[in-house]
């Protein structure tokens, strides 16, 4: 059953933390899956938050801290010694999720809570991993899985299965290795229970298997396991050794991240930033899109001072300015919006630039004669002038085309060069198509009003 935090019950828990009330305390916790005891720890002080983490079960305390806001985690752990992170946190973490929490500590406190873990194994494994970079399937990867040698038997196998298992918490596959740890293939584990004791491995394990190279960045990572539906994916280094394995929980915290990046590109926001940042933080992020927008009103406004004759001549003019600018701005935000999403989960059919722009065309026009005919008629009914009814009207079908085409067009040259395409949504199209619709709206004023 789902879990929601109320205030009634966090107000009741709280009642029965500050009464030291242990038993009670735990006993509700016991209902409640890491993750909504972590959105619990959100919302206590540090002291009620070291309370609550003293009493519950080490490995559950361990994974509602990796469960808890990045921000509120740092917090929380600033008040364990480096033997207690090492001892009572990283020993009941895997190895990827121990990583990602050492990596995320001062620099200062990296190297002794390393020195306090007691399996060298284990700190070796850790130790690995933080040499690759964070957006990397190194970075994303745990070095525990399940590996049998392709030479042994099924007897052997089970042996060996069972000890590996023990530092696993979920096994979703069986790899399949040679005597120097390269990769094979994959083994059924339906097969393995199923065959005789003496057979071998060698006739039971099948030698088709997706991998990634630790250096492949988390995207690729992601694109690979959406494409072909998988769980869990093998890394391999250069040698197609077998290293580790990286699971669809780790991928799904990749999709969220990129997901919140694009959005805050899309909305004019640089960095990555959240809303609990300092004031300076946040405005840094902000500011420049917003200096780009105003750079855009003031060449808007340029724009209208250049036909400001015509405007006192056809003042009936003005009143569709907001309308030409607004239509511009929102049909090239779709078009890119399109585009960033179709790059992003590379559902884009191949073919090139050419091909995207003259469908969008299309698009583009077939909407851009609905919009105008449509406002054609409510002119035709409540304007006594033909010309504006069709200078309006014209100029809105080719301020939609055209913001259809740039709005494909840019985030597809950006990527073509390596520039994140989010960038091409948000106020850059909004504020160009808002300058050179006006620019068009007008041109298409001056030609109309001077044919007829």
């Amino acid at each position: 059953m789902q879990f929601e935090l109320t205030k009634e019950y966090l107000s009741a828990l709280r009642q029965e933390i500050d009464l030291k009330n242990a038993d009670f305390v735990k006993t509700q916790l016991n209902e409640l899956y890491p993750a909504d005891i972590a959105d619990i720890f959100d919302k206590l002080d540090l002291e009620e938050a070291q309370f609550v983490y003293q009493i519950l079960d080490k490995e559950e305390a361990a994974e509602v801290l990796m469960q808890m806001e990045d921000d509120a985690r740092e917090k929380f752990l600033t008040s364990f010694s480096s033997e207690e992170i090492a001892k009572g946190v990283i020993d009941n973490l895997e190895s990827d999720d121990a990583a990602d929490l050492i990596a995320d500590l001062p620099e200062s406190v990296k190297a002794e809570v390393i020195s306090f873990i007691e399996d060298a194994a284990q700190a070796s494994d850790i130790v690995d991993l933080l040499n690759y970079p964070e957006d990397t399937a190194g970075g994303l990867m745990a070095k525990e899985l399940i590996a049998v040698n392709l030479n042994w038997d099924v007897f052997k196998c089970l042996r060996e299965m069972r000890k590996q298992a023990e530092t696993v918490e979920s096994v979703y596959t069986i790899y399949v290795i040679d005597d120097n740890k390269k990769l094979l293939g994959l083994l059924s584990l339906k097969r393995l229970l199923l065959a005789p004791e003496k057979a071998k491995i060698s006739d039971l394990y099948n030698p088709d298997y997706i991998a990634v190279k630790a250096k492949q960045k988390d995207e690729e990572v992601s694109s690979i396991m959406q494409k072909y539906d998988l769980v869990v994916l093998p890394v391999v280094d250069d040698l197609n050794r077998l290293i580790g394995r990286i699971t669809i929980d780790d991928v799904m915290d990749v999709m969220k991240e990129e997901a919140e990046k694009d959005y805050q590109l899309m909305s004019g926001i640089s960095e990555n930033i959240e809303s609990s940042d300092n004031i300076m933080v946040i405005s840094r992020a902000r500011l420049p899109w917003l200096i780009v927008a105003l750079f855009g009103g003031v060449v808007g406004s340029k724009v209208i001072g250049l036909y400001e004759p015509q405007i006192k001549i056809n003042p009936e003019m003005a009143f569709f300015m907001p309308l030409i600018a607004a239509m511009g701005g929102n049909v090239g935000v779709q078009s890119s919006a399109l585009i960033v999403q179709g790059l992003a989960n590379n559902s884009l059919s191949k073919g090139g630039i050419l091909p995207k722009l003259l469908k969008e065309l299309s698009v583009g026009l077939f909407n851009g004669v609905i919009c105008s005919v449509l406002l054609l008629s409510y002119n035709l009914i409540f304007n006594d002038s033909l010309a504006l009814s069709l200078t309006v009207s014209i100029a809105l079908v080719s301020v939609i085309i055209f913001a259809a085409i740039f709005g494909t067009f840019v985030p597809l040259v950006l990527n073509k060069y390596k520039v994140d395409p989010a960038l091409a949504t948000g106020p850059f199209i909004t504020t160009s198509n808002d300058i050179i619709g006006l620019f068009i709206y007008f041109m298409i004023g001056r030609v109309m009003y001077g044919l007829l």
